[in-house]
Parts: structure tokens; sequence; C-alpha cells
């Protein structure tokens, strides 16, 4: 009994989480205005795809759409380098002030990130890049939440195992890339969905720093079409469906291996 009402709650759960996407995805589809009726529909009643073919065409959704995927898979493949690298270092070089520098770093979580949006885009205006794609990715290339999680990983890489290469000849890139990157694909994995997650949803940096409406990413331009078509609710679903589903589709590809990361990390700590 007690096995069958733990699961019952968890499937009630799990329906009253899951309906609200279902509903958007089925008001999406719905001819214009079936979304508001009293009372309300669960299905729609003729099922079209204007709205998106109307996001694409006469909005210029398409383009919103490029430019979001660009921007969050050149943050993911730099944040992966950069950020492994770094915890690489922390974790397994040895050098002066690397515990101090590191808790530095630590610390400065505790900052909240809007406080340095200021200072960020004056140095982005300095450098002219403000209104482009790497006014957009450069913030986000290396984080401290990347440098902690991959460093505190690596620490559970056994240092014999290193230095076994490091007798064979083997450099310290050589080491990183060639035993220390498969070793590390769990919590990748983790930190690639993290991080593809936040940039594809950002929406404050991208709204400051990109003027030209041609380089607006997906958040940006929804909030644009919020002003415009604040009426249309199956339009502006159709546009909350765009933005949802491929973080949603990435996130169950690689749900095997995000949990695996979590797993992994749990044990080693």
């Amino acid at each position: 009994m007690k096995t069958f009402i733990v699961n019952a709650l968890l499937v009630i759960t799990a329906l009253l989480t899951v309906m609200p996407l279902v509903w958007m995805i089925s008001a999406s589809l719905m001819p214009t205005g079936e979304a508001t009726l009293f009372p309300p529909r669960f299905l729609p009643s003729a099922p079209t795809i204007a709205h998106y073919r109307e996001l694409f065409t006469r909005m210029n959704f398409g383009r919103s759409f490029t430019n979001s995927m660009i921007i969050a898979a050149a943050i993911t493949l730099f944040s992966l380098f950069l950020n492994s690298m770094a915890g690489y270092a922390f974790a397994k070089l040895r050098f002066s002030g690397r515990d101090k520098l590191f808790n530095l770093l630590v610390a400065a979580l505790v900052i909240p990130t809007q406080v340095g949006m200021l200072p960020l885009f004056l140095i982005l205006k300095s450098v002219h890049l403000v209104n482009s794609y790497w006014g957009v990715i450069f913030p986000s290339m290396a984080t401290i939440f990347g440098i902690f999680l991959i460093r505190q990983f690596m620490l559970s890489i056994p240092d014999d195992l290193l230095d076994a290469a490091r007798i064979d000849g083997a450099g310290e890139f050589r080491i990183y890339w060639s035993i220390v990157m498969p070793l590390a694909r769990p919590v990748l994995v983790t930190l690639a969905i993290f991080m593809f997650m936040s940039a594809w949803n950002d929406f404050m940096w991208p709204l400051i720093v990109l003027t030209d409406s041609a380089r607006y990413t997906l958040p940006v331009a929804v909030a644009n079409l919020v002003g415009e078509h604040v009426q249309d609710t199956e339009l502006m679903m159709a546009s909350s469906v765009l933005t949802v589903l491929p973080v949603l589709i990435l996130f169950l590809a690689l749900q095997r291996h995000y949990i695996a990361g979590i797993m992994v990390g749990s044990v080693k700590g």
C-alpha cells in the first residue's frame, strides 16, 4: 500500500508538471481565438500549423532561431574547452598561489551577475564588440561554476595514472586531451547541458548587447512579440514552443549521461 501511494503521488505530480507543456503545444496548433474560449479547450478542434508558418515567414523567427543556435553552440563548445583546461590546472598542476586563486574564484560566486554587467558592457564597447555575436559569447566562454565543477571531478582522477604518462614522455596537453578528457566525459556532458540551456534561455545579456533586430536571440524576439501580439495567444504559444523544444530535446537525448555525471560527482564527493 505504501508503494502504491508513493507511485500514485509521483504519477500525479508528473502529470501536473507536464500538463502546462502539453497544453502549450496543443494551443499552438489551435485556430486563432480558440485558446481563449470558455470553457477552455485542451485539444485543438482543427489542428493547424499556420502560427508556426507566420513566425517563420512574416516575423522572421527563423533568423532568431539560428542566432540562438549559433550563440548557444559556440558558448557550449568554448566553455567545455576552457573550463576543462582550467579545471585540470587547478586539480592536477602544482603552481604558486593555486589554492588561493581558486578560493578567490569560488568567493566570486556570491557576487550577483547584474553587478558586473555595466563594467562588462563598457569593456565590450571599448573593443567594438557591442551588437555582435562575440559580445554575447565572450562573457560566457569560461565560468566559475564550470571551472569548479570540472575541478572537483578531476580531483578524483588518480595522480599515479598521470605520473605514468609523464614518465612515458607525454606532455601536459597530451595528458589532458588523451587521458583526462575521456575520463571526464560524464561531467563534461553535464556541463554542456547546463551551458547550452543557460545560453539558450538567456534574455538579459543579449537584450543589453544586441541592438540590431537581425541578431536577436529567441528570448529577445519572443519578448518583442509580446508587445505586438499579446492578444494572439496561439501565436505566443507557438513562439514559446520554439523556445522550449530544443533544450527539452537536448536534455532527453543526454539525460542518461547527465544523470551519470551527477551520480559520479556525488559518489566521488
